[in-house]
């Protein structure tokens, strides 16, 4: 069996597909947002074993490729906290494509999965079997959230595990995300990660 080879860059986009697949720019939804609250930052303690990356956000571990654990930090931005005239939205419609408002509170199980085996097969060109082990509904300093464990295999390679952590506010989304090969022992480090987290 192979050590596993994470591609760095997959976790952040892995990370940015879950959230941008479920954005939805209905007014139900936006009227569903308007019951959280607003949230300015997300924080949580890397673990010294790991480094920060080349790729912003992303912190490997610090014997990779050897050890290929690695932790990626991602923020989305909802837009609905700007207001634009009609000649700014003209003038940049990059920014009417972020301006979408995240539908991640309607997250379930199945929908992960779907979601992310269709990100993880078409990324590894092949059905690397993604299962999640537990998805649960979580609160931090009073945001929702999930927090969701899940394991996939490329053929010939070892297992990777991966936990995600996401925090719902009204304008932005965190998801954190943990990743690591089967014989990676890194686990512990994690969860006392994850306990850190916070939002404010």
């Amino acid at each position: 069996m192979k050590k596993a080879k994470i591609v760095a860059g997959c976790v952040m986009t892995f990370a940015l597909v879950l959230v941008a697949a479920l954005s939805n720019s209905s007014v139900a939804n936006a009227m569903v947002e308007e019951d959280l609250k607003e949230a300015h930052h997300c924080s949580f303690v890397i673990p010294t074993d790991f480094v920060p990356g080349e790729e912003k956000d992303l912190f490997l571990n610090r014997n990779y490729p050897m050890e290929s654990s690695m932790i990626a930090y991602n923020v989305l931005y909802n837009g609905n906290d700007i207001v634009m005239t009609n000649r700014e939205k003209e003038e940049h419609p990059e920014a009417i494509a972020e301006a979408v408002v995240d539908n991640t509170e309607k997250l379930t199980k199945d929908k992960y999965l779907e979601i992310m085996s269709q990100s993880y097969n078409k990324a590894y060109g092949e059905d690397v079997g993604l299962s999640v082990t537990s998805f649960e509904n979580i609160e931090i300093d009073g945001f929702p959230g999930y927090k969701v464990v899940s394991e996939y295999q490329k053929s010939g390679e070892e297992k990777i595990h991966q936990t995600v952590v996401i925090v719902l506010s009204r304008y932005r989304t965190f998801t954190i995300t943990y990743q690591r090969a089967e014989d990676d022992d890194c686990e512990a480090l994690f969860e006392k990660s994850i306990a850190t987290i916070h939002v404010k």
